[in-house]
């Protein structure tokens, strides 16, 4: 006889790539679900990536998929700009309070921009990892879930301004909502909070946020976008110069007890992945990998073998001691160690592209629920019917932590019960 299904609906906590997987995943095995986004719009990090690897394909084939079958399923209701602010009771009969920013855009918005046309206010893009501006009121991107526009309300003038609800037809725009508070009921609880890069400026000595030419992995995969702040092409930052020299640097602030004391898992796959950006956008620019280790176990070996084998990529093992700007080029200098070769090197290059760690999202913990030394949340340390999921449990890639949400799912609905 088939389980029946919990009464409570499943709280999914995080709407990255995990937190989607396990909704649906949850849904589809006969629970209501109850999906919460801190944010204006689900996709997490994923959404804002160029390409998966190890096959390179874009994000958004498998976003929209999960799109459709959340839009499609009346079990699963959705939250954004959702905070959870307290959790209490036990398996099957938690409560969950719930924090909900102002909503200023409703769901009569038709995305037809006339708002953000006539807004007079320009923002940082935190999309674009402040590569570029947007308007205050704003649609992240072209595939934005829910496809809204959304207001920020630390740039947005207000009703002293008020020109997007003079010109919205749809009444999609009230800029007098006020934040309200939710206490949900839940039979259990899924947690993918997610993860965060770790912040280059805390790393001395390597120039992030000194020389404009200096950006992290996560803000590489936004400069190679054709909806990024370049248009995919491989471009300076500083003055839109073509890029003909790229330097990766390895394990920044990932397993050093400085920073990160663990090995954040991606980050050598990522710049493999980016070195093949460089090569498909300017296939005679020369690629510099500086490692302490090339860490790609398993299936993505080949992946490695593949990029490494690719014309003008240079592996070297050793670190970068050292970033400047280069006054006379507008570029990078850096100074490196050549372990293999036993020599300092010197080295002139356009861009440099820091591969910092993945730190989880939820430093301090969320709702109540506590996170391990380093921030994660352990499935043993949680109580019975709360379950982690995806980068809030560890470091792991796309496909890993579509696996983990999918368990996660399971034992959300059946796990523990008789």
């Amino acid at each position: 006889m088939a389980t029946p299904a919990p009464k409570n609906p499943v709280v999914v906590i995080g709407g990255g790539i995990a937190g989607i997987t396990a909704a649906v995943e949850a849904a589809e095995c006969g629970a209501n679900v109850i999906l919460l986004e801190k944010r204006a719009h689900l996709g997490g990090r994923v959404a804002r990536m160029h390409k998966y690897f190890p096959k390179l394909c874009a994000p958004y084939c498998g976003l929209e998929l999960n799109f459709r079958r959340i839009r499609e399923n009346p079990a699963i209701a959705v939250h954004t700009r959702a905070e959870v602010a307290e959790i209490k009771g036990q398996y099957g009969d938690f409560t969950v309070k719930v924090r909900l920013q102002p909503q200023m855009v409703n769901a009569n918005c038709t995305a037809c921009g006339k708002c953000a046309e006539v807004c007079p206010v320009e923002r940082q893009d935190h999309y674009n990892y402040g590569m570029g501006t947007t308007k205050a009121i704003y649609m992240p991107h072209p595939m934005a879930f829910p496809q809204r526009y959304n207001i920020s309300q630390k740039a947005c003038i207000g009703k002293e301004c008020g020109k997007c609800v003079q010109v919205c037809e749809y009444g999609a725009i009230n800029l007098d909502a006020r934040e309200t508070v939710l206490e949900l009921k839940a039979h259990s609880i899924v947690v993918a909070t997610g993860w965060d890069p770790y912040n280059g400026a805390k790393l001395q000595g390597l120039s992030f946020g000194v020389s404009p030419n200096v950006i992290s992995n996560v803000m590489m995969e936004r400069l190679a976008s054709p909806e990024g702040p370049a248009k995919g092409k491989l471009v300076r930052p500083s003055d839109g110069k073509e890029v003909r020299d790229v330097v990766f640097a390895q394990c920044a602030g990932s397993r050093d007890e400085n920073h990160l004391p663990y090995c954040s898992s991606v980050c050598c796959l990522a710049s493999l992945k980016q070195a093949a950006y460089v090569r498909e956008a300017a296939p005679d620019a020369k690629i510099f990998i500086y490692y302490i280790d090339i860490r790609t176990p398993g299936k993505y070996e080949r992946f490695y073998r593949k990029i490494a084998a690719e014309p003008n990529v240079t592996l070297i093992k050793g670190k970068i001691a050292k970033a400047e700007h280069d006054p006379e080029t507008g570029g990078v200098i850096i100074t490196a160690e050549d372990v293999l070769a036993g020599k300092k090197i010197t080295r002139k290059t356009d861009l440099l592209v820091i591969a910092t760690g993945m730190q989880p999202a939820a430093q301090n913990g969320v709702g109540g629920l506590k996170a391990d030394e380093n921030g994660f949340f352990t499935n043993a340390a949680l109580a019975r019917g709360i379950y982690a999921a995806g980068t809030a449990r560890l470091p792991q890639d796309v496909s890993s932590s579509i696996m983990d949400a999918t368990a996660a799912a399971l034992k959300a609905v059946y796990g523990g019960r008789p």
